[in-house]
């Protein structure tokens, strides 16, 4: 494990491995760097991969007040350690930030996303973050996982009651103040129309449908926008031997 310090004076905790063009990748809900690291491991062969956990969790500090700005600055200072410039793959709700990132000045060359959560109209109510804020700061945290995990993420009650009940759960407790941030990034977002990076956008063909259909309308919305359909996949996983070729193809077109 690494650490660096970001502006806001965060310490953050990742991982380094490979050489070539650098690759940051930036998790989602309930993920720390370790989540990611598969994904990584089947691009290290070509290229530098660092895997980060993200302010809130893990290893990583949570410096306040929080914005999605000063996760930006955390992928800023990531950067800065592979060379000042980097491809970055993001998944899930990271995908949402990693593309927010690349519009805003981040020093972002291709982008990957991973079923990113834009739901273009459908999408969670817009106090799900002031609520589950609420639940944090009350210290009723596995009442806030279960929040996210119904508003925020919609599985349905009974898996959610089942996921409650296992060995996992501590674990994701230790999380909770990290969805709040994941809602407040996901909430209301719409892909940045003014981004002329170019962007894969990428889904499993046995994810759930509708992240399936938010796949294809990103895209679409993206001036260099491209949407592909992997196999595998099952409710919202990555398939690593399936999805780094096509991510190492992408980014060779570079």
């Amino acid at each position: 494990m690494n650490t660096l310090t970001s502006a806001d004076g965060t310490t953050i905790a990742y991982d380094r491995a490979g050489a070539g063009p650098a690759i940051v990748f930036v998790a989602g809900a309930f993920n720390l760097r370790a989540t990611l690291a598969p994904r990584a491991a089947a691009l290290a062969g070509e290229f530098t991969v660092v895997t980060y956990d993200r302010r809130a969790r893990g290893d990583s500090g949570n410096t306040k007040p929080w914005s999605i700005e000063r996760e930006a600055e955390d992928l800023d200072a990531l950067i800065a350690e592979v060379g000042g410039h980097a491809h970055v793959f993001g998944f899930s709700s990271g995908a949402i930030l990693a593309l927010h990132a690349a519009a805003h000045g981040s020093p972002v060359d291709r982008v990957v996303c991973y079923e990113p959560p834009y739901l273009f109209g459908e999408g969670n109510a817009a106090d799900l973050p002031d609520r589950l804020a609420a639940l944090v700061d009350a210290g009723r945290t596995a009442d806030a996982v279960v929040l996210f995990q119904l508003e925020g993420i919609r599985l349905p009650a009974e898996m959610v009651d089942t996921i409650r009940r296992t060995p996992m759960f501590p674990a994701l407790e230790a999380m909770a103040q990290s969805v709040v941030y994941d809602s407040s990034i996901s909430t209301g977002a719409t892909p940045p129309a003014d981004l002329t990076n170019p962007v894969l956008v990428l889904h499993g063909s046995k994810s759930w449908p509708v992240l399936g259909e938010a796949a294809a309308k990103t895209a679409a919305a993206l001036p260099a926008g491209r949407h592909l359909e992997v196999a595998g996949g099952l409710n919202h996983t990555i398939e690593p031997e399936v999805v780094g070729p096509v991510v190492a193809e992408f980014l060779h077109e570079a």
